[in-house]
């Protein structure tokens, strides 16, 4: 019997059984075999007629904070989820300052939000097999309780006026000129707008997709246990191995209100004979005792996590239809390198939140409106290239100290040039001032090695997000000069003004600046 079929067939849950079903779907992936129902969106030249709603919700789990914002505003708003909504026992990570957007809608008080925040630990490691430990204070150190977070926006929801409609899966939704009926559970609701808030794998998004790979997976495997030392410290990526079988292992830790939670990950791509999670957790297991100095006897597990999290080049999706809009997980906006969920929609809810207030204001409801709302981020797309560097193919022969090498390299020079370059790029967000200082000062030997492995395709297409960036970071400063000019324009104009002015603002890293 393997370590994981004995530590996790004690648990409950039916953990075990979870995991194998999650490797169920993640090989079919592997194998291009995903299952694509039949069309769940189809278009009628027919009118609808009146909507009883302005815009449905579909997606609790995180649909509730863009349901809770623009309800507050004012509009009729009408959230489904296909279970119960509520938050899960682990908490979400994330930075102080992000939190702040929570304030800024006036969707919590500072004592509510202060009440939500779970664990609070300093500093953060950052190291590579060998190389320099680094440290940092302040970023993703705040562990968010879920249950309690969820728990109050879902009340101020309703306080408002929202409808919340619990154990209503999405069917299928017709889209007509001047609306979409869509089928919930057993009933249909007319609405203007359908947000798509469903995930990476929303029904929605794999009829557009049509099945197609991603071309990056991130594969996650982790637990959360008490019995560990006293540590009030976290590690935001670490490794302590070589490349074993194609992959790099890296490992994320921070202290939980129930003990100490410790994820190991990997970059991936969908290629079939890559191996299963139920192999990732087994080397997660092996591992764990040294990566904590302890022995699996000590621990007393509560929780597992598991899954994977693709990343595709042709993101954020923009969609054929109008009046659907897909956001968070659903669009795919988050870069290769993060995993996306609670914090990516956190750093754009108050922009959705603007956006889509000002589409339902103007009636800037057709596909090539909403698609504003999803722009093309150059921040993003630079990402792609730091990927492929975190990533071994398979088959391929390479040196196996090869990426902690280089992640060693990178981060001393970021170390180097201080918070203002770090900083922002653990929490994913890439700068043209900041990554323009950290490029020309990594060694050469630690990166020519790379060139074969990356491709001249791929060094091409990064050049191009690259200058993109600096174009980004300069409209952004010239609009911020000439925003009293947009006060001629027309409410229309200005929908589309103000969806330029975001794109490069969040497309070259601005919107950090202003936390």
């Amino acid at each position: 019997m393997s370590l994981t079929e004995e530590i996790l067939s004690r648990q409950p849950d039916n953990v075990l059984e979870r995991l194998r079903g999650a490797d169920k779907f993640w090989s079919a992936l592997r194998s291009g075999n995903v299952n694509i129902l039949e069309k769940v969106i189809t278009v009628s030249s027919e009118c609808l007629g009146e909507c009883e709603t302005d815009v449905v919700i579909c997606g609790g789990t995180l649909g509730i904070l863009l349901g809770a914002a623009l309800q507050k505003l004012g509009w009729q708003v009408t959230l489904i989820e296909r279970g119960i909504l509520k938050g899960r026992e682990q908490e979400w990570n994330i930075s102080r300052q992000e939190l702040e957007t929570f304030i800024k809608l006036e969707l919590l008080t500072k004592a509510e939000l202060e009440q939500a925040i779970a664990t609070e630990y300093n500093p953060a490691r950052v190291g590579f097999q060998d190389g320099k430990e680094v440290w940092v204070k302040d970023v993703l150190n705040i562990g968010v309780d879920p249950i309690y977070l969820l728990e109050i926006l879902k009340q101020k929801f309703i306080q408002f006026g929202g409808q919340l409609l619990e154990n209503t899966p999405f069917k299928s939704a017709i889209v007509h000129s001047d609306g979409v009926a869509l089928n919930a559970g057993e009933q249909v609701i007319k609405t203007r707008l359908l947000i798509d808030a469903m995930g990476h794998f929303s029904p929605i998004i794999k009829q557009v997709r049509k099945g197609t790979k991603p071309e990056a997976v991130c594969v996650v495997v982790g637990s959360c246990a008490k019995g560990f030392p006293e540590n009030n410290t976290g590690d935001l990526i670490y490794s302590f191995t070589p490349i074993i079988n194609h992959c790099q292992y890296f490992w994320e830790a921070f202290p939980a209100k129930d003990g100490r939670t410790t994820y190991m990950f990997s970059y991936l791509d969908a290629n079939p004979e890559r191996p299963n999670l139920e192999y990732f957790m087994e080397e997660y297991l092996r591992l764990l005792p040294e990566y904590q100095n302890i022995t699996l006897e000590q621990l007393e597990f509560q929780r597992f996590l598991f899954g994977f999290f693709p990343a595709y080049k042709d993101s954020p999706i923009k969609l054929p239809f109008d009046r659907i809009l897909p956001v968070g997980d659903s669009a795919g906006g988050q870069s290769p390198v993060s995993f996306g969920g609670f914090g990516a929609m956190i750093r754009h809810l108050q922009r959705l939140t603007n956006g889509i207030n000002e589409a339902l204001t103007v009636d800037s409801l057709k596909s090539k409106d909403l698609a504003l709302l999803q722009p093309y981020q150059p921040n993003i797309s630079v990402t792609w290239l730091f990927q492929q560097t975190m990533s071994v193919e398979v088959g391929k022969q390479v040196n196996p100290q090869q990426i902690n090498n280089l992640m060693n390299g990178v981060f001393v020079v970021m170390e180097r040039l201080g918070d203002d370059v770090l900083k922002p790029f653990l929490q994913d967000v890439i700068q043209f001032i900041p990554l323009t200082k950290t490029l020309p000062l990594v060694n050469p030997k630690l990166v020519f090695p790379l060139l074969p492995q990356i491709g001249i395709k791929s060094l091409f297409n990064w050049s191009i997000h690259y200058l993109n960036l600096a174009l980004y970071s300069g409209l952004y400063s010239a609009a911020k000069l000439v925003q009293p000019v947009a006060k001629n324009l027309s409410e229309t104009q200005q929908y589309y003004y103000h969806r330029w002015i975001d794109a490069w603002k969040y497309g070259s890293g601005g919107d950090y600046q202003e936390h």
